[in-house]
């Protein structure tokens, strides 16, 4: 029976499901799965990319760790693709590849002063609270005034995890150094700025429910971003998600002591020691800086309804005076040596996951793209399954231009890297890990105590 040896890079749940699709699937040949993964843990932006307070989108890892723990798919962990392996590494010993990496970096917005001291993208600083060991141990948590642009789920994580109190995080699973550094933050009031109204918002209601509960933390809305015009007033009426996000924000509208008709900012007689602020209608126009370079304000224009859902600008310039600005306008996918990059969309070119060379826009045989790396960081993880079978689909229709390698061996990729001087780890050493991580949580009853040095992580997973 012929045999299909796949590897596929990025060990997240795009790549994840892929292998678990394809092992399922009806097909005529046998399959053999290596996951590679840059970092010495599995699971992606499910462990790296989702807030320490969400444990129940982080219950999504238990459906992964099944997956995993059949026994049926190999994992190498802390390699890296293009230096550890390479494009031709694959071709050498594999019939196929799906590149499954994601995206981790932050949209670029090109507005005046973007660049300031203490302006940051939102995927820096939801990497380290959730401590990636790629990013410095500490954050500059000096400002009293922040800023968040952005009106998606990331920009509401990034917001949350500004103005919670740090001891509420303690029976979370979040690093030590990002407890000692929350605990020092000067942060009393957090802006967090959309340029669309209340009811075309794209983060979901639970997000929004759990700012309302924050402790401590007052939540300031304005009077003037509730004029819904028609198509917002059949927003809410049609949708249900729509209506529910509403309900909660006129909710918070009837607390006189935050509610903020003037739409000045000031804090009007809440009780709280953190306010946030959410302004709707507003598009950032420009940062403005001190004589140090650093972020002193942002200045945006009010916009208005356009009738259909969007907006226009009105014209109005309003300035908030803050000391730090997070973007959080959306992720953005990193090129890959030696594979077709998009620059303009952040993706890998492809038609239904089959990669389509650059300059010919013709199938390059033997390479496949699932998840956000394949159609952009948009979608939740139904879409990443659904994702995951139309590309699962072409390889299997694909056999006849599968890759004819040299060495398909299952013993050649441990000695290819043995010789290189990897030091990989695999899913046995993610399980000493995982145990490592949860022991050191017990003794405060927290969940788990998450490792961050990638060497202190490595080093527990190979058990050295």
């Amino acid at each position: 029976m012929t045999k299909l040896r796949l590897a596929i890079v990025g060990a997240g749940p795009a790549g994840i499901y892929a292998a678990d699709i394809l092992l399922k699937a009806e097909r005529k040949f046998d399959v053999s799965i290596d996951l590679f993964e840059q970092l010495p843990a599995p699971y992606g932006l499910v462990r790296y990319g989702v807030a320490p307070d969400h444990p129940r989108i982080k219950g999504i890892i238990n459906a992964l760790r099944d997956v995993l723990d059949r026994g049926d798919i190999r994992l190498f962990g802390n390699v890296r693709f293009g230096e550890d392996i390479t494009l031709d590494d694959l071709k050498k010993h594999y019939n196929a590849v799906i590149f499954a990496t994601g995206a981790i970096r932050d949209t670029s917005l090109d507005i005046p002063g973007i660049d300031a001291v203490a302006s940051y993208g939102a995927a820096d600083y939801v990497s380290w609270f959730d401590g990636h060991p790629d990013v410095p141990r500490e954050w500059p948590l000096d400002a009293a005034s922040v800023g968040v642009l952005g009106n998606g789920n990331v920009a509401l994580d990034v917001a949350r995890m500004l103005a919670k109190h740090a001891e509420d995080l303690l029976v979370t699973e979040v690093p030590e150094n990002v407890y000692e550094g929350l605990k020092a933050s000067a942060v009393t009031d957090v802006h967090v700025f959309g340029r669309r109204g209340p009811a075309q918002v794209k983060f979901t209601p639970l997000e929004l429910r759990e700012l309302g509960e924050l402790r401590d933390v007052d939540m300031v809305v304005y009077d003037e971003d509730f004029d819904y015009d028609e198509a917002s007033k059949d927003a809410v009426a049609s949708n249900k998600q729509v209506m529910v996000i509403d309900r909660i924000l006129q909710s918070w509208r009837k607390r006189p002591s935050v509610n903020d008709a003037r739409g000045d900012g000031e804090n009007v007689g809440g009780t709280a020691s953190r306010r946030l602020h959410l302004h709707f209608w507003a598009r950032p126009v420009e940062v403005r800086t001190d004589e140090a370079g650093r972020v002193a304000a942002l200045v945006y224009e009010r916009t208005k309804p356009d009738g259909q859902g969007g907006a226009v600008g009105t014209g109005e310039m309003r300035e908030v005076p803050l000391q730090a600005l997070y973007r959080a306008i959306g992720y953005f996918g990193s090129p890959l040596p030696g594979v077709p990059f998009d620059k303009k969309h952040g993706v890998i070119p492809n038609r239904e996951g089959q990669v389509l060379a650059k300059d010919s826009n013709q199938q390059m045989t033997g390479i496949y793209a699932t998840g956000w790396i394949k159609r952009g960081p948009v979608g939740l993880i139904g879409h990443t399954k659904s994702d995951a079978m139309e590309t699962v689909r072409h390889i299997i229709n694909d056999q006849g231009s599968w890759w004819h390698p040299e060495d398909p061996s299952e013993e050649a990729i441990p000695a290819l890297l043995r010789e290189r001087g990897v030091r990989w780890t695999d899913l046995e050493g993610w399980h000493r890990l995982d145990e490592h991580e949860v022991a050191l949580g017990a003794p405060q009853e927290r969940a788990r105590v998450k490792v961050v040095p990638r060497d202190e992580m490595v080093r527990v997973s190979r058990a050295e």
